[in-house]
């Protein structure tokens, strides 16, 4: 008894805090010390030349197999050509995550996985008995679908004959 109340005081200091958290005026910051929104709104000219160069090599990967084994000769083996496609694609998601919108995701992610380890996921007992609560309702849903096309269908049926 005593493991269930102290759990459920963990639980609720722990909604005491996030709805403290939500209700002021604080943005949420991350390990980092900035946040995501914040990293992602600034730029500079790098990073317009790092989207500019990834874009180009994108549009690079998707012209290699029509186009290169005409000019080089090694191209002509579909597993180079996958290889090159590959490395493009690689390369261009570097030049991405070198930019600020590539940290800002990156912040984005590492605040993830911290909210996702606060989650409380639920027991075997608890996924048994909500599944089978949605079956039983999917089921009652699908009769009564079922009797309202079968309605439909008789009352259409009158008036076309």
């Amino acid at each position: 008894m005593s493991n269930d109340q102290d759990n459920l005081e963990t639980k609720l200091s722990d909604a005491k805090a996030v709805a403290g958290g939500m209700l002021s005026k604080n943005k949420h910051v991350s390990a980092s010390g900035t946040t995501a929104v914040e990293v992602a709104k600034t730029g500079s000219i790098k990073d317009l030349i790092l989207w500019l160069l990834a874009a180009a090599v994108l549009i690079g990967a998707t012209l290699v197999n029509q186009y290169l084994p005409g000019y080089w000769q090694p191209a002509n083996d579909v597993w180079v050509r996958i290889g090159i496609i590959v490395a493009l694609v690689v390369f261009a998601l570097v030049c991405l995550a070198l930019t600020h919108q590539g940290r800002a995701f990156k912040i984005l992610l590492k605040d993830a996985g911290v909210e996702l380890r606060r989650v409380t996921w639920p027991g075997k007992d608890e996924t048994f008995q909500y599944t089978w609560q949605v079956i039983v309702v999917i089921a009652i849903a699908g009769f009564f679908i079922w009797l309202l096309d079968n309605f439909f269908n008789w009352f259409v049926g009158i008036f076309i004959g």
